[in-house]
């Protein structure tokens, strides 16, 4: 009997993709992807064994539509822990997760289903014994040995140890769905029933090109002329400012940190950094990182500009969300996957760390492609601090055992280094600060005054707006910001604009372009926004207010005020208010109280002491429990009887947006409705539609979300072929460019609802 791992077309079978050649093929490919980082035996040996069940024949019987679905996932697992000896075994049960796990996700290891590893193990074999003969007599020597790449404990600390075995693990699992992936999309690309998604050019084949096109940007950049002495002063700062940057690139890699107040040119310094510091060690990819959506459409177009529209992903797309059930485990060819092999990436923190801890194949597909990067983590003081203990090991992992340089960039730097009042720190090295003299930078960057405002309402705000031409106000809430908006908007005040992330990416691009415009042409913008704006979006408002916030916030919406330098430091306020209106959220108290305990014992905020004695006061108040809130390094664990690893629960838990927003595409737009269409080409490949729709998407609450699902204002498209990946609202009329997507009114009928 033949055994085939993929159907073709022809009922002869002459087109079908044999077994053994899927297997082999997956293996060596896997193995490539893992040799930068040693663990090329253990994924060629996870690639191997990956899809023996498909020796049962009722598999074969399945694939030729004679029979129901088979679990084909088990088998290799359960054969390979039973040929392994010895030491060999303890790498084998970490391979085994990843054979067990790659189409339906990693696995715990006990859970109350019987999907977790200790029962799937205890499965009956169903296989056929001519797989020994197809994969050959060498099995066990493939095996041999394979424990040599376990590293080594240092130390008493297990747990740090068990992490370390669980990172592992994910970087084989990585290699194992990527390569399965690739092979498999491959096969049915020869066959003409899918387009290939495109192929990226390695990082180094580029780098000398991407200097030259840097340091061309500069040169064009740096000689426009000056329009005043403060302009002309502020340019040779920022000249000053990369040049010491780029001189450290020759630093063997590690962590660093960047710390340069706001307009000090953090992203192309960095970026300058990232690409010397990539040509002389090798590293394959620049990752940078994003807290926020809202910047992440203007560094893109900073990177474009600079090095290419064709080399740079942008990729913070949520239309990935792996369901579980059989249809899609049986097709992940039809999951919205991306591989992050563009030499350039930019995308979220969300994206990226939740990634780092997902059990999903969709997400999980990149990690080994993170590996030998450097990665750029813009605006770090954002790293979610209920994560922050879990975050830090796995950057510590990338950084010690995957060939990764790290960048902490921020003008609020998080003082994340290990020291006495915070041991668990990173092992940051105060040498490895990038910028000349941060505290000198920072009194040479002043440009604003923070004042304080006491309680006012949002009547009190509209007042305040109305005496300024050019105003920024920024909320803690959208809820706040819209219900600000419809008050400034009733009031007729000229130049009001709201900034949202109920607004999709596309139409929130158009009001920042308007808002600069207005801000250049000295015309009325009075801008109310979330906290969207003040991480890096570059505008220039002559003042602004904030409603309370931590000191970090604070600082970074000041950011937003004379931004260039061009008026006094007197005249450039920024006012902390208290809402009347709406209460902060749980965690922003917390932070309005660390900054109250320090703000008597630094005239000036925005020093670097002042921002560090913030940042300890935060870490003294929530301590360790409060860094790691949701328990997730507990829950990697070795003991006597092997690893207990909760790979799926973690998944589950690591949020760093805890509402778990779902999101909606707004198909307004031409470019909108004509992706939404190519929904229905079945050859077209889910990760290039979904990031083609990203810029039209919005995320909704989830309650919101199953909300406007239940009254008919959003439904799934093609779901025969995609499944619930693309929500598609129906209901346009619930959708403004300047308010956004109003979801409270989901129970209300839409306007279409009204004509007859």
């Amino acid at each position: 009997m033949d055994f085939y791992g993929h159907s073709g077309t022809n009922a002869e079978r002459g087109d079908w993709q044999k077994l053994v050649e899927h297997l082999l093929a997956v293996a060596e490919l896997a193995g490539v992807f893992a040799r930068k980082f040693g663990l090329e035996q253990a994924t060629f040996i996870a690639g191997l064994f990956h899809d023996l069940g498909k020796y049962d024949p009722a598999f074969q019987a399945y694939i030729a539509r004679l029979g129901a679905s088979v679990d084909h996932s088990t088998a290799g697992a359960q054969v390979l822990c039973q040929l392994a000896r010895g030491n060999d075994k303890a790498m084998a049960e970490i391979i085994a997760y990843a054979i067990l796990g790659h189409h339906a996700g990693l696995p715990d290891r006990l859970n109350e289903t019987n999907g977790c590893v200790a029962q799937r193990m205890k499965k009956p074999l169903r296989i056929d014994p001519c797989w020994q003969s197809e994969l050959g007599p060498h099995l066990s020597e493939w095996i041999d040995g394979i424990a040599s790449a376990l590293p080594q404990r240092q130390g008493k600390d297990l747990q740090r140890y068990a992490f370390t075995l669980s990172f592992m693990g994910r970087m084989i699992f990585s290699c194992l769905v990527d390569a399965d992936f690739k092979d498999t999309e491959e096969f049915y690309v020869s066959l003409g029933q899918r387009a290939a998604d495109r192929d990226w050019p390695s990082l180094g084949s580029l780098l000398d090109e991407f200097t030259s096109m840097f340091e061309a940007h500069m040169a064009r950049f740096s000689g426009k002329p000056a329009v005043s002495e403060k302009s002309r002063a502020l340019n040779g700062l920022r000249k000053e400012i990369l040049a010491h940057v780029r001189a450290s690139a020759a630093e063997k890699p590690g962590f660093f940190t960047l710390t340069v107040p706001t307009g000090g040119g953090k992203t192309l310094a960095s970026l300058g950094f990232a690409l010397d510091h990539a040509k002389l060690h090798g590293h394959e990819r620049i990752i940078y990182a994003i807290p926020f959506t809202s910047i992440i459409d203007q560094t893109s177009a900073i990177f474009r500009s600079v090095l290419g529209e064709e080399h740079v992903l942008e990729h913070h797309s949520n239309i990935d969300e792996e369901k579980f059930d059989a249809r899609e485990q049986r097709d992940k060819l039809k999951l919205a996957m991306e591989d992050w092999a563009a030499p350039v990436v930019v995308t979220t923190n969300v994206q990226l760390f939740e990634s780092l801890f997902s059990a999903r194949p969709s997400r999980s597909r990149k990690l080994h492609n993170i590996a030998n990067s450097v990665i750029i983590l813009d605006e770090a003081q954002t790293l979610p601090r209920n994560l922050l203990l879990p975050v830090m090991q796995a950057l510590e992992e990338l950084v010690e055992r995957y060939g990764c340089t790290v960048v902490l960039c921020t003008a609020t730097q998080p003082a994340l280094g290990k020291r006495e009042e915070f041991p668990f720190g990173l092992p940051l090295d105060e040498s490895r600060e990038l910028a000349p003299d941060p505290e000198g930078l920072a009194r040479q960057l002043a440009r604003t005054h923070i004042r304080h405002a006491g309680v006012l309402d949002n009547a009190a705000l509209v007042d305040a707006l109305r005496e300024q031409r050019q105003m920024l106000v920024i909320v803690n809430s959208r809820r706040h910001a819209l219900d600000l908006y419809k008050k400034a908007s009733a009031a007729d005040l000229d130049g009001s604009l709201h900034l949202t992330t109920r607004q999709y990416a596309a139409d929130r691009r158009r009001i920042l372009a308007e808002v600069r415009t207005r801000l250049d042409d000295g015309v009325p913008c009075r801008l109310i926004a979330t906290s969207l704006i003040e991480a890096g979006v570059d505008v220039d408002f002559p003042a602004a207010m904030r409603a309370e916030a931590g000191l970090d916030q604070i600082i970074q919406a000041a950011g937003r005020v004379n931004r260039e330098g061009k008026r006094p430091r007197d005249e450039s306020v920024v006012t902390v208010f208290t809402p009347a209106d709406h209460k902060p959220p749980r965690e922003i108290s917390g932070l309005i109280g660390d900054m109250k305990r320090i703000i008597d014992k630094h005239p000036d905020l925005t020093a670097p002491a002042a921002i560090a004695d913030y940042f300890g006061e935060v870490y003294w108040r929530v301590g360790r429990e409060g860094l790691d809130a949701k328990d997730i390094l507990s829950r990697f664990c070795v003991t006597h009887h092997g690893t207990d690893f909760a790979y799926r629960k973690v998944g589950e838990d690591f949020r760093m947006i805890e509402s778990g927003l779902a999101p909606v595409i707004i198909a307004i737009e031409d470019d909108a409705k004509e992706w939404v269409e190519k929904l229905y080409l079945e050859q077209l490949p889910t990760g290039l539609l979904a990031r083609k729709l990203q810029p039209f998407t919005v995320q909704v609450p989830p309650k919101a979300w199953e909300r406007l699902r239940a009254c008919g204002h959003v439904s799934f498209v093609a779901p025969h072929l995609r499944g619930d990946q693309f929500a598609v609202l129906q209901k346009n009329s619930l959708y403004d460019p300047q308010l956004g997507l109003i979801w409270e009114d989901a129970d209300h009928l839409a306007a279409e609802d009204l004509m007859w």
